[in-house]
């Protein structure tokens, strides 16, 4: 069997689709599928190929005004079609509704490849949080005609999913995330690593990790850290991640260590050098952070959303809030940072729940969409309800 993976994204960019797409290819190649790879060219031009791909095609892409870091990758349809016509796939999976996603969407459909997508991005959500929530049922209605003409899409939840096929997407499929649970383990716990937080094996570390800006809920984040420190002004806050709101809330929080982004193989002691974990964001269409989080072993507080709503028991091995329960959010996280012993016995649970996701079996879901994969019937059928 070859794949091809269309993407805007890929390491060692650092986001949770690329995160995703590097695992699932790892558990793919272990199972001896070839694989090709379709994304925008690095602004890096030295950057070296990806280990491991049959081909990798890399278009011309372009960076989003004033968020260098993500680049979208423009249309290509005829040397896509080249690069299939020499080396035909059995199945596409597309992870971009942008327009790289559309040109390989209707190469595909000219040669006759089964395509399956994924749902990788809470467009609604990103609508409402840069103020054009007017734009939002546009967009759907564009995103729901992309979807309906791929065979499948892959969603992370079955909440999501239904949530989808009420606004018109047919036939989705859920396809969780999985995580490394050698990588991230509480055998990573590093005190030197505390102490530069200025925190010790009593005094609490509390952690976020992701990107900076104002999808992210960051107003939320900072009243929760400022309230805590009120109540145990000992707490070490420690802000993992990058992006454009990351001056105004260091600015707030002059006291919390900024790291801007950590490597890959740096950020697992990160994680397992922490007590708890706050993630006051609902722009998540999963969340890979809360899984590692919790396979580090720590207390995880957030949103009944995307991944914690999966994964998290409230009060057994985490703290899960209604959506929307801000006061609620910021009430737990204080009282977590004074429990200790409860924090860890919270943490312990997190790990157990956590390492029953494994990328093997998320590699067999995906595969069994693929090998499933076919024509729509009807593209004038794609009716959107929004």
């Amino acid at each position: 069997m070859r794949i091809c993976l269309v993407t805007d994204t890929w390491p060692p960019d650092i986001n949770g689709v690329a995160h995703t797409l590097a695992q699932l290819a790892d558990a793919l190649r272990q199972r001896g599928v070839a694989l090709q790879l379709i994304r925008p060219r690095p602004a890096d031009a030295d950057a070296p190929r990806t280990a491991g791909m049959q081909a990798e095609l890399r278009v011309v892409g372009v960076s989003l005004p004033g968020y260098r870091q993500v680049r979208l990758g423009l249309p290509a349809t005829a040397t896509i079609q080249r690069l299939w016509r020499e080396q035909r796939p059995t199945a596409v999976y597309l992870a971009t509704q942008g327009p790289l996603g559309w040109s390989a969407l209707r190469a595909a459909k000219r040669l006759g490849i089964p395509v399956v997508s994924g749902w990788h991005t809470h467009f609604n959500h990103y609508c409402h949080a840069y103020g054009l929530g007017w734009l939002a049922p546009v967009v759907m209605r564009r995103l729901c005609h992309f979807h309906n003409r791929t065979a499948a899409t892959l969603v992370p939840t079955g909440a999501q999913a239904e949530a989808l096929a009420g606004q018109g997407v047919r036939n989705t499929r859920v396809m969780g995330r999985g995580i490394d649970g050698v990588r991230f383990s509480p055998c990573r716990r590093d005190p030197a690593l505390r102490a530069a937080w200025g925190s010790d094996a009593h005094r609490p570390v509390a952690l976020y990790v992701g990107r900076l800006a104002a999808e992210k809920n960051l107003a939320l984040l900072r009243d929760t850290f400022t309230t805590m420190m009120a109540a145990r002004p000992d707490i070490a806050l420690v802000v993992v991640g990058d992006g454009p709101g990351r001056a105004a809330l260091q600015r707030a929080l002059p006291q919390a260590h900024f790291t801007g982004f950590v490597e890959a193989t740096q950020l697992a002691a990160v994680y397992a050098s922490a007590d708890l974990f706050l993630f006051p964001s609902v722009s998540e269409t999963w969340g890979n952070v809360v899984l590692e989080a919790m396979a580090s072993g720590l207390a995880v507080v957030a949103f009944r959303h995307a991944a914690a709503a999966t994964l998290i028991d409230d009060g057994v091995n985490g703290i899960s809030l209604p959506l929307g329960d801000e006061a609620g959010f910021q009430e737990a996280a204080v009282t977590l940072c004074q429990q200790p012993s409860r924090c860890a016995r919270l943490g312990r649970a997190a790990r157990t729940r956590a390492l029953m996701y494994r990328w093997d079996a998320i590699a067999d879901i995906f595969l069994a969409a693929l090998s499933t994969a076919r024509e729509p019937h009807d593209d004038a059928s794609a009716a959107c309800h929004v």
